[in-house]
């Protein structure tokens, strides 16, 4: 078994065709066939079922390939340290993060990062917590931004977490209408008597406001769901409505005003992951630095968003 065989059984369990798989990998047809076929004789097992225009894993194939992945992450981590130790100044960093992070923290730290190694090659996966967790798990990403909500928190793997921010939710609405509240702060009660805009229920944000209205026994006055963060953030802009975000969104937005909840609040964490068995290559850990350093700047300039470092 050697990690060529590897590369090509995970290619065509990612695509599902041998002929994609193939040209994906710069591979003749049959040579990757040839591949897969010698790696199925020495485990003793058949990885895929095949059958005319379609692929699909055996049971064996499914055990396979998250160890798989992991192998391959392992040897890609390796040759990049080896690469930075024979004195490359190259690398390579896979950082997975949270749409609401992506527009707001990581835009950030990204420029700071890209402008101390402009060499360095950079792969953003933007995802939910949850997902992120499980790209981690198997190698897919080398660090993530993980959001950790107190009514929905994310399922733990063997990960190192550095927890980075408290981040309150706040609700939003567009600058050029009249305020919301009186005061500086709104509670729930009034929040479901105005028109609101939700996310897709894959966002854990989505399940904390949902929760929160649970809890009060309220029936909030939803006017759209179903809406990605950018979409929402324009729609709250044009006075569609209002929505419950966190309060980092709102950085360079001054289309939009925020109020705090009243107590008690909605609060998430943000916390910096990485998989406790593998150890940041150089990039990884340069990358990890600018992150922690942009999360302290940013606590600085809202007081709803709180430094746990």
């Amino acid at each position: 078994m050697n990690l060529e065989q590897l590369r090509g059984f995970v290619e065509v369990a990612r695509l599902g065709h041998f002929t994609r798989a193939s040209e994906s990998l710069h591979l003749a047809q049959p040579s990757l066939s040839r591949q897969i076929s010698t790696l199925e004789r020495e485990l003793g097992a058949e990885l895929f079922h095949r059958a005319r225009g379609h692929i699909a894993l055996t049971a064996a194939g499914e055990t396979l390939l998250p160890r798989a992945q992991r192998m391959l992450a392992e040897a890609d981590a390796i040759r990049e340290e080896m690469g930075e130790l024979a004195g490359l100044r190259r690398g390579r960093v896979r950082l997975g993060a949270p749409p609401t992070l992506c527009i707001s923290l990581v835009a950030e730290a990204l420029s700071a990062f890209h402008s101390s190694y402009p060499d360095v090659d950079l792969h953003l996966t933007e995802s939910g917590s949850r997902l992120l967790v499980e790209q981690l798990a198997v190698g897919a990403v080398d660090i993530a931004l993980i959001t950790e909500s107190t009514a929905q928190p994310v399922p733990g793997v063997s990960l190192t977490r550095t927890p980075l921010l408290a981040e309150e939710l706040v609700v939003v609405s567009s600058a050029a209408h009249p305020p919301i509240a009186e005061d500086a702060v709104i509670d729930i009660h009034r929040l479901s008597t105005l028109p609101l805009i939700v996310f897709d229920d894959s966002y854990s944000l989505r399940t904390t406001t949902d929760a929160a209205f649970r809890a009060a026994d309220i029936t909030p006055n939803v006017v759209l769901e179903g809406a990605e963060m950018d979409a929402v953030l324009r729609f709250v802009e044009r006075g569609v409505g209002v929505a419950v975000v966190p309060a980092m969104v709102l950085l360079d937005r001054p289309e939009l005003r925020s109020v705090r909840f009243a107590h008690p609040s909605m609060t998430r964490t943000i916390s910096l992951a990485h998989r406790s068995d593998v150890t940041p290559a150089l990039a990884v850990a340069a990358m990890r630095h600018a992150i922690i350093s942009t999360a302290t700047e940013v606590a600085r300039r809202d007081p709803a968003i709180t430094s746990l470092l």
